[in-house]
């Protein structure tokens, strides 16, 4: 092994000793200049390989009951704000509908019958002809008239409200994803449907509160996601949760009790995007991340 390894220094090492002196301090240099750039780098940045993407998840749900009449939409789907996703069987809302329409015509008649009568039983009333008792009567009669268009106007536009829920529509730009609608289907009011991921993200990154002492809202960021390695994403801190992720989580921790192990807490950091990537670089939520925040320099 020495024999190999000193045949190795007389093959690859300078003959001259004077280059092989300026080969030794020159490679001394050089890890000394890498061994200052990393203290440098560990002085100004913080970083951690907890963190993910995140996004809005939007449950989108019916607010009928009604068989599934069509899916405009397949599984990761690209839509935007308005487009068409489920529609629902409108007949019997529209039928209802029709019905709160004739109920709100009659109520608008009998109402405009009432006022006739009030204005001809208060015109007899100014010369005695009739009693207080029956303009009384009358009066009455045309505050229900009223008070019945009222309702039956509610309820026409409860009517419309149910013809128009049977169109679902995207509230916002995203992505569908967990399709579970099938054409023919009953659902129910409040059952999930899909789910819209929203085109908006950022990274959420469950930073040790040892490393919070001089990150601040605004400080860059150098974001790094496993699925494109290579690539740098720029963002900035956003914003500090004002609690540590344990105390959040179902079941907090209880100090005041039994034995205290101190255990350094993680507190989730809000760190977005600079721009939002590119359709050729799509992000999903939950995938991992390594960001890397300048909190000196």
């Amino acid at each position: 092994m020495r024999a190999k390894i000193q045949g190795l220094k007389e093959k690859y090492l300078p003959k001259n000793p004077a280059h092989r002196k300026i080969l030794k301090w020159g490679s001394i240099g050089f890890v000394g200049i890498y061994l200052i750039g990393m203290i440098y780098h560990g002085f100004c940045y913080v970083s951690t390989d907890d963190a993910f993407v995140a996004g809005h998840i939007i449950q989108i749900s019916p607010k009928v009951s009604s068989h599934v009449l069509k899916v405009h939409v397949n599984d990761n789907q690209k839509v935007k704000t308005g487009d068409s996703l489920v529609e629902l069987d409108p007949n019997d809302f529209e039928v209802r509908h029709q019905v709160s329409k004739a109920d709100l015509e009659a109520a608008q008649a009998e109402a405009a019958q009432a006022k006739r009568d009030l204005e001809r039983y208060t015109n007899l009333s100014k010369n005695n002809e009739v009693s207080k008792q029956q303009l009384d009567q009358v009066e009455l009669r045309a505050r229900t008239a009223n008070a019945r268009v009222s309702a039956t106007t509610a309820h026409l536009r409860q009517a419309e409200l149910d013809v128009s829920y049977t169109k679902i529509l995207s509230p916002a730009s995203g992505h569908v994803s967990k399709k579970s609608a099938e054409e023919g289907a009953l659902v129910q009011i409040g059952q999930p449907l899909l789910a819209i991921v929203s085109d908006e993200k950022w990274v959420v990154a469950n930073f040790k509160e040892t490393q919070l002492t001089h990150m601040r809202a605004g400080q860059k960021a150098e974001i790094k996601i496993d699925t494109y390695p290579g690539k740098t994403f720029k963002g900035h801190v956003d914003s500090i949760q004002r609690g540590t992720g344990s105390t959040f989580s179902m079941f907090p921790p209880e100090n005041a009790t039994g034995n205290f192990v101190k255990v350094v807490q993680r507190v989730p950091v809000k760190i977005v995007f600079d721009e939002q990537p590119d359709e050729k670089k799509p992000l999903g939520i939950g995938m991992s991340v390594i960001p890397e925040v300048k909190v000196r320099g």
